[in-house]
């Protein structure tokens, strides 16, 4: 059950990294240069107060430089990336193990 949750929200940020790609080649076409939704716009314009509890929170446990060095530049990557990665990783994490051959199960 679990791995099939996996999959499935690794299938859903594949999907939303997709979606990312098509709305910033539509932007960079009329706009005539490369723009990128950063991580960071979307996460504030999802949910601002979460960015900005989880930014205190970092601060609180890990210091104010753990920000800088760690998360800010994660969040200054394209969403599209973002979502790929995250998406890619649980569709790695839920999928079937391989059959053993010659070998008995226990």
């Amino acid at each position: 059950m679990i791995r099939f949750f996996l999959r499935f929200v690794g299938l859903l940020l594949l999907a939303l990294a997709f979606i990312f790609v098509v709305y910033d080649g539509i932007r960079s076409i009329s706009d005539g240069s490369v723009l990128l939704t950063k991580a960071g716009y979307v996460w504030n314009v999802a949910h601002e107060r979460s960015l900005q509890a989880f930014h205190v929170l970092v601060d609180q446990q890990a210091g104010p430089d753990a920000w800088q060095l760690a998360i800010a530049p994660v969040l200054d990557q394209p969403a599209s990336a973002i979502f790929c990665v995250l998406g890619v990783i649980l569709i790695v994490l839920g999928r079937k193990k391989k059959p053993l051959i010659g070998y008995a199960r226990d």
